[in-house]
């Protein structure tokens, strides 16, 4: 079968086109795809590729969990489409959180958990963030420094505490999901939290908590006085 060129298609069918005629909230998701891909394969046009895409993942908010070895699994995809992909979505989420981010202050777990729960629920692997907080406990940043196995995240107190420095942050809170949806801290939770609270205290940085977030749930060293 011959591959169907873009420049085959009539030009007010083309994604682009209709972008530009009727605003991106007409355009299916294939349409979107297919505008932020721009091309596609050698096998198939970008409107395939597009479909194709949203045929593996079955939801398009599937594509968020999607690591970049994951992308280029797909048929068609490429590192460069699946890094232009994946970035595409991380400017979205920051266009949409940069605003809310601003002035938050989490000065308890409840709020450090309610704040990041959505980016740790249903998770199949285990992610580990740092959030940087000011003398007032208010949001300076937060970030995603490892993504792990089913069981078990590779952390490393250096990348922690290098960007706690390059912040300025007077503390800092650590944040993890169990994917088992069991919060209860693994022996190596507890060894590990020990050696960043030793840490910080060494360097003038203090880790007020460590928090483990389930589904519908979560585990607080500091509400337990486990720091």
């Amino acid at each position: 079968m011959n591959k169907v060129m873009m420049k085959d298609i009539p030009l007010l069918e083309r994604p682009r086109e209709r972008f530009i005629k009727y605003g991106a909230e007409y355009l299916s998701n294939e349409e979107i795809l297919s505008i932020v891909l721009k091309t596609g394969s050698k096998s198939m046009n970008v409107k395939e590729l597009s479909s194709n895409i949203l045929k593996e993942v079955k939801d398009i908010r599937n594509l968020k969990d999607y690591p970049l070895n994951r992308l280029i699994k797909i048929n068609g995809i490429k590192e460069v489409k699946a890094v232009t992909l994946l970035a595409s979505i991380e400017l979205g989420k920051r266009v949409y959180e940069e605003k809310d981010e601003l002035y938050i202050r989490l000065d308890n777990s409840k709020k450090v958990y309610d704040y990041i729960k959505k980016d740790l629920i249903n998770k199949k692997q285990e992610y580990f963030y740092s959030i940087y907080l000011d003398s007032k406990k208010n949001l300076i940043e937060k970030k995603l420094l490892f993504i792990g196995t089913l069981n078990k995240a590779n952390v490393h107190p250096r990348e922690i505490f290098k960007y706690a420095c390059l912040l300025s942050s007077d503390s800092i809170v650590i944040v993890h999901n169990h994917p088992s949806n069991d919060v209860l801290p693994s022996k190596e939770d507890l060894i590990l939290t020990k050696n960043l609270v030793d840490i910080g205290k060494t360097i003038g940085i203090n880790v007020i908590d460590h928090i483990i977030v389930g589904n519908n749930n979560y585990y607080s060293f500091y509400e337990n006085n486990d720091l």
